[in-house]
């Protein structure tokens, strides 16, 4: 008997759910799998053997899950350590696949994730393992190397560049507009806080001023560039990524604690007010709102892009083949071929050259002033942002399922 296992880790995407009914759809297609499971709650839930078979569930259920946010599988923030130093997680875990009888095991998440990726199949190749281990990414951050885009970034921008139309317009109905400044996620890059230069009005730009993460931030210049926004405009749209940094790396609103997650990731948030207390008492003026925009970005399904949504699925499916093919501690990539039109192909690459590495957005795209993006930015993200999904609706609402 051949059985696979399917978890999610990390932060959730309005589209990591469509990776895993890839892999599950695809099975149905080829039968390559006997059985296939569902560990709940990432690596975490394997080792409490928090384990599904999906033959127990409803199938169109699980099918819905596809237009389904956020983690359908659960999720975990689990830090292995080097199993040179301590296997006893390494040793349990394969124990367990092996009651299951599994094959492969597909790990759909993003930095960490594929950490873990790497970490199990370096000590099975270490060992007299078969399992073979393969990363499916997601991240609404779209900071995988190794792949021309992440699937969530694309909803995720869609999201953002569709309520700043929203708040634009909200906050502009007054002769006296003030400042509005809106926080986007990305602890290390600024990806989504650039994609908000979609967001256009008869296809004039309404974010005036953008600060990324790739960009040492500094104070006086900030009150400038406000200052001269303001100016002319009497007016100002800001989108800044929770991330920016001083010249000395330090994030501008790390929280005075010492709080940080198992990854070692210090605890954010709170840019946005930073910010409007720097224009205050700069006296540039005191009418100044913020918004945070959260969790929401990661879990949007009602504006989610269809392309995004496919490439979800695509590279799931392309998981199948790679356990085929006999790959293991590899991850599946989307690579751009051409871009007007828009056009892609799946492949794969090393785990080795993703894992614990960071794709920046390009300094190149950013311009003089350090407070903007460039048209050839644009060119890269406008096909990522493309169709609206057909999703199913109940009184009203979306159809979303739950599983466990």
């Amino acid at each position: 008997m051949r059985n696979c296992i399917i978890a999610q880790s990390g932060g959730p995407t309005a589209v990591i759910n469509a990776s895993a009914v890839g892999i599950y759809e695809k099975n149905l297609e080829t039968k390559y799998f006997d059985k296939v499971y569902f560990g709940i709650n990432g690596i975490e839930g394997i080792l409490n053997k928090n384990i599904i078979d999906s033959d127990s569930l409803n199938k169109d259920n699980v099918l819905n899950l596809k237009q389904t946010p956020s983690s359908g599988l659960g999720s975990c923030r689990y830090k292995l350590a080097d199993y040179k130093i301590n296997s006893y997680d390494y040793d349990r875990v394969i124990n367990i696949l092996d009651e299951y009888k599994i094959d492969t095991l597909f790990y759909i998440g993003g930095n960490d994730s594929m950490d873990t990726v790497m970490k199990f199949s370096q000590y099975c190749k270490n060992t007299t393992c078969k399992i073979k281990f393969i990363g499916i990414p997601k991240t609404i951050d779209n900071d995988l190397l190794g792949t021309d885009n992440c699937p969530g970034f694309g909803s995720a921008a869609k999201l953002i560049s569709t309520l700043i139309m929203e708040t634009y317009l909200d906050f502009s109905i007054y002769k006296n507009n003030g400042i509005f400044i809106v926080e986007t996620m990305g602890r290390d890059t600024g990806w989504l806080a650039a994609s908000s230069s979609l967001a256009r009005l008869n296809d004039t730009p309404l974010v005036d001023l953008i600060y990324l993460p790739e960009i040492d931030f500094y104070e006086d210049k900030f009150i400038e560039d406000v200052r001269k926004i303001f100016k002319e405009k009497n007016k100002a749209y800001i989108v800044a990524s929770e991330g920016i940094r001083d010249k000395y790396g330090n994030f501008i609103c790390e929280q005075k604690t010492s709080a940080h997650d198992k990854f070692g990731h210090s605890q954010l948030g709170g840019v946005s007010n930073y910010l409007k207390n720097l224009i205050v008492s700069s006296s540039i003026t005191t009418r100044v709102k913020t918004l945070e925009l959260g969790v929401i970005q990661r879990c949007a399904m009602h504006l989610a892009s269809d392309t995004d949504l496919k490439q979800a699925a695509e590279v799931g499916a392309y998981g199948i083949e790679l356990s085929k093919k006999g790959y293991t501690g590899v991850m599946a990539i989307i690579n751009r071929t051409c871009n007007n039109p828009y056009k892609y192909e799946v492949s794969h690459t090393d785990i080795s050259k993703i894992a614990n590495k960071t794709k920046y957005f390009p300094k190149e795209w950013i311009n003089e002033e350090c407070n903007y993006i460039t048209d050839e930015a644009l060119n890269y993200l406008y096909p990522l942002i493309q169709g609206k999904p057909d999703i199913k609706y109940k009184n009203g609402l979306p159809y979303f399922s739950i599983i466990y």
